[in-house]
């Protein structure tokens, strides 16, 4: 293995590949958090119909492998004349399939709170979304914290996925620099490692610090 080999300039394209990287799972992970309390809050007021078209929705979507959601966006789509972009397929993949994961997160945030709470809180004169909105979703959303951290952290693992679209992400910009020089793939493989880890393992450490705090 020749470490001189490694030259500053594979590095900085791999860290190219790492902003656009997070750009996509920052981009996603908001978008998936909205989708995912929209459709969540929809599936809780139990509308008639319209609940069980999203439940059957959030069913199918969750188990699908994501690989499969990606190859339809870029590639299934293509064929019916709706062209994507890379970027924009995966972006669109993402979000489909991590709003689904936290839809799940939020109708649970949401049951968990006592409806004694709601039912206070209709009688004393409070509509409908008034309820949801000072009462239920804020006492939600803030046990739905140290989930949501953890699920930012797949969806920013998973783009590594969109490697297969030609996402120019880490893991494209990886494969990129060890095709041309095969001697030295671990280093490049390693580097590539350390990155996910740099920005994961902090997450991951918030999202345990948070669950010991709203545990107590």
């Amino acid at each position: 293995m020749d470490f001189s080999a490694f030259k500053w300039d594979y590095f900085t394209f791999m860290l190219h590949g790492f902003g656009i990287t997070l750009f996509v799972a920052f981009l996603s992970i908001i978008l998936a958090y909205v989708l995912g309390i929209f459709i969540a809050l929809l599936r809780y007021a139990r509308i008639p119909v319209l609940s069980k078209v999203l439940a059957v929705w959030v069913d199918i979507v969750r188990n699908l492998p994501l690989l499969l959601i990606l190859f339809f966006m870029y590639f299934g789509l293509a064929e019916m004349g709706l062209d994507m972009t890379p970027t924009s397929a995966a972006i669109t993949g993402l979000v489909l399939f991590e709003s689904a994961l936290i839809s799940e997160i939020v109708r649970s945030g949401l049951t968990s709170i006592p409806k004694g709470q709601s039912e206070a809180a209709r009688s004393s004169g409070l509509t409908y979304v008034q309820t949801m909105r000072y009462i239920v979703l804020p006492q939600a959303l803030r046990r739905m914290i140290p989930p949501t951290v953890s699920q930012f952290i797949s969806l920013l693992k998973d783009t590594s996925l969109a490697v297969i679209i030609v996402l120019p992400e880490l893991m494209h910009s990886s494969q990129i620099i060890y095709n041309q020089n095969y001697g030295i793939t671990f280093l490049v493989l390693f580097t590539a490692a350390l990155m996910y880890f740099a920005v994961n393992y902090p997450l991951s450490m918030l999202a345990r610090r948070l669950e010991k705090k709203l545990a107590n």
